[in-house]
């Protein structure tokens, strides 16, 4: 009995659970009222947005069991830009129109247990508008189950497979059952989106833990009723969000919201009639993409006709970019782009034959075509090449760009292996390495985008692969290996390691460069499969019977896996105990600059590295220069999401002196995507075996003897064999390679032989034809576009149609140049026949224009982008300069005269421009005239408050004093700032600022002239009334204070009478000094005084000279500064007195005129420059011809290698306001150090009212104790008011101390750490300069007899190679025989 009631239980709550099964009863047709709508902008009410919304009635009906019709009744499409939420959306009749049989059209679709399978529709429904019903789909959608109320899954959708919530509710009351459903729409699997430009960059998933850039959610609420079946789908709304910021999300974002509603209206027995055409099996619920990416959202054109509007636009650019680029060049060039790739094969042809006679026409095609990334314009390439219509300069370009360019897909993968096997391109081997490295980033990018690519598409590497390693070709193996390389595919890893010492058979027979190759190719396959590579590289790393440099490179591509701590710490255990110095060195100092880094994708490895770096030994780090080391230095902003990274490796071998390797490599971050932007390698590896061979590998000899040897083997550079190469360099441009070089010594000597050959044969045809040129006037003008940026990400919407978020950045540069040159008397008929004379003679004119222009726009978009309608919200940013020249100049090279005028030239309206603004755009193929364009910012209310007005218009401008030129900037700036303080409010709106440059209201400006006279007897005649700064003294007070220098000079001699030596070089320097001296007196002085002047300055000259030796020997120890300071100074101070003007004395080593005229005076400015070579002293003095007591005087004096000095004057006879800056080296506390000194007499009235209120500012602001947390100790004390001093310590090798002493204060910074060893030794010296004599270098110089010497003809004429090679590699001898003295010290 119990039994029984308890089966009737069972049974009757059964029968009133609810099957949760959507239901449509057959014969009936559902009417529903549906209303999609895609709205975009900052999400804040009350500012600009744009948008589309479409609203229909549907009806839904069963067809069979599991297959229903929909279809749309008088749907109505509308587009909104405006302010949101006060304007209205617009109807967009004439588009709604033109789409409304597809519209009307009925679709099928296969619906089971509320899962939506096939879509099926006639060929003539766009994708584009099956999408838009694929959004209605997707509410249909729906995985419910009758045992859980709450559950998670992964469901398909329009955006992929993603994961999804559900939470199922009952209404008791009502008995209505509401269904709420989630989806995570950054968690999906087989995401359905579109990239292009980002085929290169990582996906950085560390830097998105705590921000993310692009997020996106959708919730979808339901309301059902139950039914005898199932369940019926009264109503549902869908609430969809894309989010997107390139900073910190917590600052404001830009948004997408998808709206959709479905309500149940009527359910009605009359059938849907179906569509007479054959329905086609059109996908899933999958979003379909059409010509998404031939559609650029910048501007919407209507193609009717793709190649008659190409040559259209064609014209254009090549007629408004000749005199200066137009402002909108960059947009028309991106137009062109548009146009190109809708375009056929045939199109280009017709194009081309069109155009490519007229050189302007050509140069804007040829720069187009490359960026199109069509398969049609790589074919056009390919077949114009092969014609022999390109020349190589033209191929090579459009192959750089194109191949990189390219869409990535079968079709152009197939193209590119056909264009390298080709038998033109194989005669080239240059162009078919470019070739083979473009197809393996083909590769690449195609499996970025289809992770289920075939390793089919690289078997043609593998088997040329093969077959060079049976041939041992190692040039094709090493080709082969790049290739690889670039594709980074997973499967290409066991043809790699066959060519790897320890796992492959024919790695025993190959050089150390295709190892070091083969492991260089692991490093894009670990960036995928890291677990894979981890293992081959380790073993590599640990194989000691392995070549050093193979293992150095084994040590990079095994932290290019990211090891583990427990990794990490099993290499720093192997580095402890490695015999070669050169693999410790290398590894110790890649883990320990690893510990510093803030990278985050680096975060997990720079916490292991510090684990290992705890393990490693300190000895470590006492390396000598020459080792070979790893810096990585970084720095990420987390708030900006945006960081950079450099690393840097120098491998080098202990048996040469010369690095095998240098490697230098920068890496970006930003928006959480990462890309290795730029790598650039360099290897020596063939001459390293060469040098290897002469006692330049002795391993016994000290660095110095390895030096010499070195020097001498690269000396004799011809006797390297000429079947291997010296070496080798390669560019990486995002991880890719795109070029490389083998440098051989047939290389070097079919360059050296070829540029003697030209030089010899074709210079007096180069200078007969340039001559010619010149005097009958050139005329250049050339463009250059540039599409500097591409970035686009495709993202479906619940509503069917889809969101772009791109980033584009074109510019276009253009010059126009006009030069024309007069000679006279006129040369012979051939030029080259001249001899040095006639040059003299000859006065050469040269008259020349320019006008240099640039514009570039810049637009970052998020939308809605389709061939049909767009509506987004754009930011555009446009920069437009024109900088115009005129000049005019006459020369006379021999006798150092030079003459150059400054012309005024045509200006435009603004030289300058630049503007940027936010806007919502909406527009449709059908109505284009009639495009809504709004501003994102609305205009402020008159009661707004805020900190920076809300609308600024100013303009301020300005004349040039004295040029009469008038120059204006004009300012406007609308912003949303009053709307609150968020950083974006004051972003979005119009700003723009112009500049332009005109003639001024007074006497017209004529001319900027300048006269140069290099080494000229004496200085020219000029305006200026000279003066003698020492006027001011009379007399007597000039002979007084001359008795007193000789006693104190007198006086230091007995002190200092020890150094006999340095006293007889420095007499005779004194007695130069004093005859410069003598000479600076006034001339109003008899002959009689000036010899009794020079008689008793010579009784001084050797106390002089012994003062000289003490100040030096006293100045290499800072630490007793108050007689070493007071003696050089004093020293100093005597040289610069015994002749303050050395034009009084020696003639000018440079005189430079400045003229300033008008139409109704000139002004005239004069700078001389002077040289007293015996006491290393330059003079420089400006004067002004309209106030002849000013001037400005720069007097520099380098009395030794350790010290030096220059005191600057100006004012009135240089003397109201001076300052002296003072440089010496010595010891501080016995550490080598720098000290460096500014001492002011009497500074301008601003400098010094502005150092009180510094002064005044610091004793509010706790600068104290700011510095004291960094570390800095500061103390107050009573220095010198007048002056300010610094010095930099060097206690060891890597750190320094920094010391600062201001008039009421000392600060100071100890052991600052640096990232490498400075070369100085613990005395000062600096080996590498330790024979370098500065003083001796400037007294050999004389610019005078090189210009009298000067040869042009001869020059020519005796070229040779040879001797230029042999002059090279003399100066290189010069420059390492500096190391000579250096002692082999490598502990620090």
């Amino acid at each position: 009995m119990r039994a029984i009631v308890f089966a009737l239980t069972v049974a009757l709550v059964a029968s009133h659970q609810t099957n949760l099964v959507p239901d449509f009863a057959a014969g009936k047709t559902y009417v529903y009222k549906y209303e999609g709508q895609l709205l975009g902008g900052v999400p804040q009410e009350g500012l600009g947005k744009a948008g589309v919304k479409v609203s229909s009635k549907v009806l839904l009906r069963a067809q069979s069991q599991n297959t229903f019709v929909l279809k749309l009744e008088d749907p109505q499409i509308y587009e909104y830009a405006g302010i949101w939420p006060e304007d209205r959306f617009a109807p967009a009749s004439k588009l709604t129109a033109a789409l409304k049989a597809q519209l009307a059209t009925p679709i099928k679709f296969e619906y089971a247990n509320g899962a939506v399978g096939k879509v099926f529709a006639p060929a003539r429904v766009s994708a584009t508008i099956l999408n838009m019903h694929r959004g209605i789909l997707t509410i249909l959608q729906l995985n419910l189950k009758n045992t859980q109320n709450v559950y998670e899954m992964h469901e398909a959708g329009p955006h992929g497979v993603c994961k999804t919530h559900y939470m199922i509710t009952e209404n008791e009351r009502t008995h209505q059952i509401s269904v709420l459903k989630s989806k995570d729409l950054t968690n999906c699997h087989e995401r359905v989106m579109k990239d292009a430009g980002l085929a290169y960059a990582e996906n950085c998933a560390e830097c998105q833990e705590r921000l993310q850039s692009l997020t996106g959610t959708a919730t979808y609420n339901y309301t059902m009723k139950p039914t005898d079946a199932g369940v019926q789908v009264s109503e549902a709304t869908v609430d969809e969000i894309h989010q997107f910021s390139p900073f910190n999300t917590m600052a404001g974002a830009t948004h997408m919201t998808a709206k959709q509603t479905l309500r149940l209206m009527d359910v009605q027995g009359t059938p849907i009639a179906p569509d007479n055409a054959q329905y086609l099996a059109r996908g899933s619920l999958n979003y379909e993409f059409g010509d998404e990416l031939l559609q650029t959202p910048i501007q919407l054109l209507k193609i009717s006709n793709a190649e008659a509007q190409a040559a259209e636009v064609l014209q254009q650019l090549a007629a408004n970019n000749v005199a200066m680029v137009h402002e909108d060049a960059p947009l028309k060039f991106l137009q062109l782009i548009h146009l190109l790739r809708v375009a056929t094969f045939e199109n280009f042809q017709s194009v081309w034959n069109q155009h490519k006679t007229k050189l302007p026409h050509r140069r804007w095609f040829l720069d187009a075509v490359p960026v199109v990334g069509t398969p049609a314009a790589l074919r056009f390439i390919n077949e114009k090449f092969q014609a022999g219509e390109f020349s190589a300069l033209e191929f090579t370009q459009a192959l750089l760009l194109g191949l990189h360019s390219a869409h990535a897909d079968p079709e152009a993968i197939q193209q590119a292996a056909s264009l390298a096997q080709s038998p033109k391109i194989r005669a080239m081997p240059a162009l078919r390495e470019v070739i083979m490295l473009g197809y393996g980033s083909m590769v690449a990018r195609y499996c970025a985008e289809v992770p289920t690519c075939s390793a089919d598409h690289l078997k043609p590497v593998h088997d040329r692969a093969a077959e060079a390693i049976a041939k041992g070709e190692m040039s094709e193996i090493s080709l082969a290996l790049k290739v690889l390389g670039n594709a980074g595919h997973p499967a290409s890893l066991k043809p790699i390691m066959k060519l790897l010492p320890g796992f492959g058979s024919a790695a025993a027979s190959m050089p150390t460069r295709v190892h070091v190759d083969a492991i260089m190719a692991l490093r894009n396959i670990a960036k995928k499969e890291p677990k894979s590579v981890q293992p081959v590289a380790l073993q590599l790393f640990m194989d000691k019977t392995l070549h050093p440099e193979a293992r150095m490179v084994a040590c990079i591509a095994l932290f290019e896996t990211k090891p583990s701590a427990a990794l990490m710490s099993t290499v720093a255990d192997a580095i402890d105990k490695e015999p070669k110095k050169e693999v410790a060195s290398f590894a110790y100092s890649y883990i320990k600059s690893l510990t510093r880094s803030m990278a985050p994708d680096l975060a997990n490895i720079a916490a292991a590295a510090n684990v290992a770096f705890r393990i490693l030994s300190p000895k470590l780090d006492r390396q000598s220069y020459f080792s070979s080391t790893a810096y990585h230095m970084d720095l990420y902003v987390s708030p900006f999401m945006a960081g950079a990274a450099g690393t840097a490796f120098i491998i080098n071998d202990a048996a040469t002196i010369v690095p095998r390797a240098v490697v230098a490599k920068a890496r970006a971050y930003l928006a959480g995507a990462a890309a290795d932007v730029l790598e650039v390698g360099v290897r020596t590896e063939g001459l390293q075996k060469a040098l290897q061979r002469t006692p330049a590998a002795d391993e016994n000899a000290d660095r110095m003897t390895k030096i010499k040897h070195t020097l001498k083997a690269l000396m004799n550079w011809k006797g390297m064999p000429a079947n291997e190469p010296l070496g080798s360099i390669y560019v990486k441009a995002f991880g890719q390679e795109v070029a490389f070089a083998n440098i051989e010594k047939t290389f070097i000597d079919n360059a050296i032989e070829q540029a003697t050959q030209a030089a010899k044969s074709r210079t007096r045809q180069l200078l007969k034809e340039a001559v010619k040129a010149l005097q009958a006037s050139i005329s250049v003008q050339y463009a250059k576009p540039v599409l500097a940026a591409e970035v686009r990400r495709i993202i479906p919407t619940a509503v069917g149609m889809p969101i772009e978020l791109g980033i584009y950045s074109a510019a276009v540069a253009a010059a126009t140049l006009n030069v024309k040159a007069t000679i006279t008397p006129a040369l012979p008929e051939n030029p080259e026949n001249a001899v040095l004379d006639q040059l003299r003679k000859t006065n050469i004119e040269l008259q020349a224009e320019a006008r240099p222009s640039v514009a570039m726009q810049n637009f970052a978009v998020i939308g809605v982008n389709t061939a049909l309608i767009q509506a987004a919200v754009m930011a555009r940013g446009k920069f437009h300069i024109v900088a115009p020249f005129k000049v005019a100049a006459r020369a006379d090279f021999p006798r150092g005269n030079i003459k150059v005028q400054i012309l005024p030239a045509v200006a435009p309206d603004h030289v300058a421009a630049v503007s940027f603004e936010t806007v919502a755009v909406a527009r449709n193929i059908e109505d284009h005239p009639a495009e809504r364009v709004a501003s994102l910012a609305p205009a402020a209310p008159s009661s707004a408050q805020t900190w920076i007005p809300a609308s600024i218009q100013k303009s301020l401008c300005g004349n040039a004093p004295y040029l009469q030129v008038k120059g204006c900037i004009k300012v406007a700036s609308r912003h949303a700032g009053f709307m609150g303080y968020n950083p974006l409010y004051y972003i979005v709106g119009q700003h723009s600022a112009r500049i332009s440059v005109g003639r001024g209201d007074g006497p017209a400006f004529e001319r900027v002239e300048f006269e140069v006279h290099i080494a000229p007897e004496k200085a020219p005649e000029k305006s200026v009334r000279e003066t003698n700064p020492a006027s001011g003294e009379t007399q007597e007070e000039n002979f007084i204070l001359l008795k007193l220098r000789e006693y104190l000079e007198a006086g230091l001699k007995q002190s200092s009478s020890s150094s006999a030596s340095s006293s007889r070089s420095s007499s005779r320097s004194s007695s130069s000094r004093s005859s410069s001296r003598s000479s600076s007196k006034s001339s109003s002085r008899s002959s009689s005084s000036r010899s009794g002047s020079r008689s008793s300055s010579k009784s001084g000259s050797k106390s002089s000279s012994s003062q000289s030796s003490s100040s030096t020997r006293m100045s290499r120890n800072l630490a007793s500064q108050r007689t070493s300071k007071a003696s050089s100074a004093s020293s100093i101070e005597a040289l610069q007195k015994q002749a303050k003007l050395l034009r009084d004395s020696i003639a000018p080593a440079l005189v430079i005129i400045a003229h300033v005229v008008r139409s109704d005076r000139k002004l005239e400015y004069q700078l001389e420059v002077y040289f007293d070579k015996p006491n290393a002293r330059a003079q420089l003095v400006l004067s002004s011809a309209s106030n002849e007591e000013w001037k400005l005087c720069v007097d520099a004096v380098l009395p030794s290698k350790h010290k030096a000095s220059a005191k600057v004057g100006w004012g009135s006879e240089c003397q109201d306001s001076s300052a002296t800056i003072k440089a010496q080296t010595g010891l501080h506390e016995s550490s080598p150090a720098a000290r460096f000194e500014l001492k002011w007499d009497q500074a301008p009235r601003l400098v010094t009212i502005a150092a009180m209120n510094a002064i005044r500012a610091c004793e509010y602001l706790p600068t104290e104790k700011v510095a004291r947390q960094a570390g800095i100790d500061v103390n107050r004390a009573e220095n010198k008011a007048n002056s300010i001093a610094l010095i930099v310590a060097l206690p060891t090798k890597k750190s320094v101390n920094v010391i600062v002493k201001a008039p009421r204060m000392t600060a100071a910074k100890k052991d600052i750490t640096l990232p490498f060893a400075l070369p100085v030794e613990r005395d000062g010296s600096i080996p590498a300069f330790q024979n370098l004599d500065i003083q001796d270098t400037i007294q050999k110089l004389d610019i005078r007899d090189r210009i009298a010497n000067l040869d042009i003809r001869g020059a020519f004429q005796n070229f040779n190679a040879d001797a230029a090679v042999e002059r090279v590699m003399d100066a290189v001898k010069k420059a390492l025989n500096e190391f000579e003295k250096a002692q082999n010290q490598q502990e620090i």
